[in-house]
């Protein structure tokens, strides 16, 4: 069953800046997708967007359909409830989203009494609950963030979505700050809690190493656009885009001495939103880029089971069924 539809999402900053263009993604329950770009793709934007968080002056097309209902034409009540029981979002950095003179155990209440109408006993109680949930005593509710390590905040974050049994989690960075051993201890978590809950879940972040790990889809953004699709691991090991080859490749492969040795990289930087270049807007960048890709803008198109590519290239190595044939019968 699907869980988020997102159509033809398109978000455009005051001042023409094109941040996301044209997104099409559908999530079902139980199932995690990870998002996947440089800094400046428009990752954090389209988590922004589904839940309307966006500042005001910023214009928002297309459809957020979250179990058949539109996100963007809601009223305002309904955005609300939908933030904390619907989907909610565990931000990048917990002590930028944490109130450092409140202790942790109200902040996770907080949303219980103001969505759940609890009483504050229940309350306090389901905080404490939720707080074992995620791997943390529960004595811990009297703690001040600044008490407590990053990855006891993050596992704040983690419970403070969790508050009001939302269907979805959008997840945004949420172990940047953390050291590796952590990091695979949050992501570990999460991934119990998606199955348990049968949660839908968007992991936002630059490691295609670590979403191929723990997503079962991929989306990798650039310059505002998905420009591949496909199952996580395929995709991290066999991507077809030129960008996302490149995103792959420059991650060393332990037990890779190519890779350790000689790790690649895309030299520039992702284009200016708000003065994309005319065609593809990964053509100034692509070292195979042809003369039609200055001029054209590809769209994504249909590249094997379940993936999805929006290069010329792809186009021209992926046939269709009549060319499949053609080539069967000349022997090619």
């Amino acid at each position: 069953m699907t869980l988020l539809q997102v159509r033809n999402l398109e978000v455009t900053y005051p001042g023409g800046v094109a941040a996301v263009r044209g997104v099409d993604l559908r999530l079902a329950a139980g199932q995690k997708l990870g998002v996947a770009g440089e800094s400046g793709c428009g990752k954090s934007t389209l988590a922004l967007a589904l839940l309307r968080l966006l500042p005001a002056g910023t214009r928002v097309g297309g459809e957020v359909l979250l179990d058949g209902e539109d996100v963007l034409t809601m009223r305002w009540g309904q955005v609300r409830a939908v933030r904390w029981a619907g989907a909610s979002i565990v931000f990048q950095g917990a002590m930028h989203s944490l109130n450092p003179v409140h202790r942790v155990g109200d902040q996770i209440a907080e949303p219980i009494l103001l969505h759940r109408k609890a009483t504050p006993a229940v309350a306090k109680k389901q905080a404490g609950e939720l707080l074992e949930r995620v791997g943390l005593p529960a004595a811990r509710a009297t703690a001040y963030p600044h008490e407590l390590s990053g990855g006891q905040r993050q596992r704040v974050m983690i419970a403070m979505a969790l508050a009001c049994a939302p269907r979805l989690i959008i997840a945004d960075e949420p172990t940047t700050a953390l050291d590796v051993m952590i990091q695979a201890q949050i992501l570990r978590l999460i991934e119990q809690l998606v199955a348990e809950q049968d949660l839908g879940l968007i992991m936002i972040s630059h490691d295609l190493a670590v979403l191929a790990d723990t997503c079962d889809r991929l989306a990798v953004m650039y310059a505002g656009r998905v420009v591949e699709e496909g199952p996580a691991r395929t995709v991290y090991e066999d991507a077809l885009h030129p960008y996302a080859k490149a995103l792959s490749a420059a991650f060393p492969r332990i037990g890779d001495p190519a890779s350790r040795f000689a790790p690649r990289g895309l030299p520039g930087d992702p284009p200016d939103p708000a003065a994309l270049p005319s065609g593809c807007a990964f053509h100034p960048r692509c070292p195979v880029a042809l003369d039609v890709c200055a001029v054209d803008d590809q769209e994504l198109r249909e590249a094997g089971a379940g993936r999805r590519a929006a290069c010329v290239r792809v186009q021209a190595t992926v046939p269709g069924p009549a060319a499949t044939a053609e080539d069967a019968r000349s022997g090619t």
